[in-house]
């Protein structure tokens, strides 16, 4: 199964600061900053794969992402002890569909998207 989403959190990460073209700037940076010891909170990236696949495919989202996303949700929950209650907020729902579902119009030179979606546990 390809793999959409990426974790970070309790002083490990999946990736690093050279993972540009996968979680992009600041995915790859949080992740950096993690593996480093630094003071992050948790929380987890979904790959410009996904962002890549969602335009290449009408629109729709791969079929293992919602998945992914749950357990990193719920992975998130067991590494800060917290339910992600804000997540449940209707208004942070919207922001992360706006994110999501937004065509993204600044391009980075050093990669053509963007990821979709960095998420943290405060």
């Amino acid at each position: 199964m390809k793999k959409w989403v990426y974790f970070f959190g309790a002083g490990k990460a999946e990736g690093d600061g050279t993972w540009w073209d996968l979680l992009g700037g600041k995915g790859a940076g949080l992740a950096e900053m993690t593996k480093i010891g630094l003071p992050v909170p948790a929380g987890f990236t979904i790959s410009t794969e996904a962002c890549d696949y969602y335009y290449k495919n009408g629109k729709k989202y791969p079929p293992e992402l919602k998945k992914q996303v749950a357990d990193n949700v719920a992975k998130l929950e067991r590494v800060t002890k917290k339910k992600p209650s804000n997540v449940k907020n209707p208004e942070l729902k919207f922001y992360l569909r706006s994110c999501i579902r937004s065509p993204w119009t600044e391009k980075s030179s050093r990669f053509s998207t963007k990821p979709l979606v960095t998420l943290l546990m405060t």
